[in-house]
């Protein structure tokens, strides 16, 4: 698309991160750390699905999607934070603006609807044993992600192609660490009701439809487990679900706060305090979730771990 503006602004200034230099070499080294905690575990959950058969199910081929979409969301913003502290140059094209606000609102959105594509999974398996390995075959499991990759790029392109509509006058500073939708809206001259319309209604409903369905899966695993008898039985139906329970509370915990804090506040320093939230936590800690409460990916990763250490001492 033509990432072109009325106005002809060139380009706009992420002000979330103006203070002094101690402080923002701090930051820096501490987002740094994250980045690298995010790609290493995320890629290495990858690497242990791909690499052990018996992982490969459709649970677990949601997690290294998941995973994916970790990696993506935090390379899309991350590098660009370090960057601009790095070089003491707030500034960042009109253009890369709008990608970034598009690629977020996308790998955000995927994330969304692979967490509530994670709980149909679940539903099956512990409310429907029989029909499981009938419904969710290798081909259903690509196609859901590939529905889930559609949904999320229409949202996000939808909102990108919106902000093309908008004029920006002088004001060009974003008070934030990245393009997010809301802040660069705010910065618009020209009538902003659809835009905003637009970020409130389908953001709420897109949301909202996979959040729901989680509920709903939720509730009827609940209600199955508790017909089961055996204690034992019980708990290893619930144990199947802890992990994917703690992402969604996290991930749509942290995306709420982010969504309420930078539509009813201008301050820099908690816009940065809930961004770091949303695009660092939950990306980092997703991979220790997951290995720390699954014994198969644990076991994965042990022998992926072994195997490249004895493969770098053979040589």
């Amino acid at each position: 698309m033509n990432l072109s503006n009325k106005s002809g602004i060139s380009e706009f200034y992420l002000i979330g991160l103006t203070y002094g230099p101690d402080v923002e070499s701090f930051i820096f080294s501490l987002f740094l750390c994250m980045y690298f905690v995010i790609i290493f575990g995320n890629f290495l959950i990858i690497l242990a699905i791909i690499s052990d058969s018996h992982l490969h199910t459709p649970m677990y081929f949601f997690i290294a999607n998941l995973s994916f979409a970790d990696i993506c969301i935090s390379t899309t913003i991350i590098p660009k934070i370090l960057v601009n502290i790095q070089t003491q140059d707030k500034s960042i094209s009109y253009g890369g603006c709008l990608s970034q606000v598009c690629f977020v609102l996308t790998f955000g959105g995927f994330e969304s609807c692979l967490l509530g594509v994670m709980a149909y999974d679940r539903y099956l398996a512990i409310c429907d044993p029989l029909r499981y390995t009938v419904i969710m075959s290798p081909c259903s499991c690509v196609l859901l992600v590939l529905l889930a990759v559609f949904i999320s790029t229409v949202n996000g392109l939808l909102h990108s192609l919106m902000l093309l509509k908008l004029s920006f006058c002088t004001n060009q500073n974003i008070l934030h660490v990245f393009c997010e939708l809301v802040q660069v809206i705010k910065l618009a001259c020209s009538d902003t009701f659809i835009n905003t319309l637009l970020s409130y209604t389908v953001t709420s409903a897109f949301s909202g439809v996979f959040l729901a369905g989680i509920i709903f899966s939720y509730i009827q695993i609940v209600s199955s487990v508790l017909k089961i008898k055996s204690v034992q039985g019980r708990n290893k139906a619930f144990s199947t679900c802890g992990s994917h329970l703690s992402v969604v509370f996290l991930f749509y915990g942290t995306a709420l706060g982010v969504y309420m804090s930078s539509s009813v506040s201008d301050s820099s320093a908690k816009n940065v305090i809930f961004s770091m939230m949303y695009i660092v936590v939950p990306q980092m800690l997703n991979p220790f979730i997951y290995s720390f409460r699954n014994r198969e990916i644990k076991q994965a990763m042990r022998i992926l771990i072994y195997s490249g250490y004895y493969f770098h001492k053979l040589n």
